[in-house]
């Protein structure tokens, strides 16, 4: 149909047609199709489900009366997702990276193929929506000391310097401000690290967290999760031996309360 004949069928006339190149400018989005991007996030997440052994990974399909959150994080946040998911179930879609994010140094490249493999119009009839919530932590990846692929603090070399993480946490503030202009941010603090740690010295959690607090001063428009603080006093009854960063099921469930607690008040 031509323009104007669509005109005439609205029964408007020609000259007062103003608003009417509006319509034909604005594009009709293509509905999310649940399998296609079922399918897309499989492919994407790769290994990682049997990695890491739980249901973080499981494909969540968008629901327009529910807010959209992303949890964004290492293994520990990998952990804590189903417990956050349960959580907020009745008021937001939970949704997490595909994969451990790793460093400071490789969240920008995570969120883009994500974004780039998940959403229209990249992904045909993939997803349509924004981001409401950002939760986001850097740095145990970031603080550790690997020879090769392998953790050794006496002979290995640190990922990043306290100066290349602050470079590296500035920009990721700044993209996803940039990227995400409605999301509301929420930075997670790094989890302690324990004596006899193969691959991290006690104590640089407390510095790392000390210098992300020197660029989130600039952004104070970011939330603070102090899931260190959070954690720390209870270290030795969550977690899952000696030496070991991660935790057991107490503590992963705590604080994937504290984190679903974080967010719902930000919703």
């Amino acid at each position: 149909m031509k323009r104007k004949e669509f005109i005439q069928m609205l029964g408007l006339s020609i000259a007062s047609c103003a608003i009417v190149p509006n319509l034909f400018a604005n594009k009709i989005e293509t509905p999310c199709d649940e399998e296609i991007c079922n399918a897309a996030w499989t492919k994407l997440c790769g290994n990682s489900p049997v990695v890491y052994k739980n249901d973080a990974f499981n494909y969540v399909h968008p629901v327009d009366t529910k807010l959209n959150v992303l949890l964004y994080g290492d293994s520990i946040s990998i952990a804590y997702t189903p417990e956050v998911r349960e959580r907020l179930k009745d008021n937001a879609s939970v949704f997490r990276l595909h994969t451990n994010g790793g460093s400071s140094r490789d969240f920008i490249s995570n969120m883009l193929k994500m974004e780039e493999t998940m959403f229209q119009p990249n992904l045909v009839k993939g997803w349509d929506f924004k981001w409401d919530i950002i939760h986001f932590n850097v740095g145990l990846h970031d603080l550790k000391y690997l020879k090769g692929k392998n953790l050794n603090k006496k002979e290995g070399v640190q990922v990043s310097s306290i100066t290349d993480y602050k470079t590296n946490l500035d920009e990721i503030c700044k993209f996803l401000k940039t990227k995400f202009p409605k999301a509301k941010l929420i930075f997670a603090t790094t989890t302690p690290v324990p004596a006899n740690e193969k691959g991290r010295f006690e104590g640089d959690s407390i510095k790392y967290n000390k210098a992300a607090m020197d660029i989130l001063v600039n952004h104070p428009d970011i939330t603070i999760n102090d899931l260190y603080s959070f954690s720390k006093p209870h270290f030795n009854e969550w977690t899952q031996g000696p030496g070991n960063v991660h935790y057991n099921e107490i503590g992963y469930t705590k604080q994937g309360d504290r984190v679903a607690k974080i967010i719902f008040d930000n919703l």
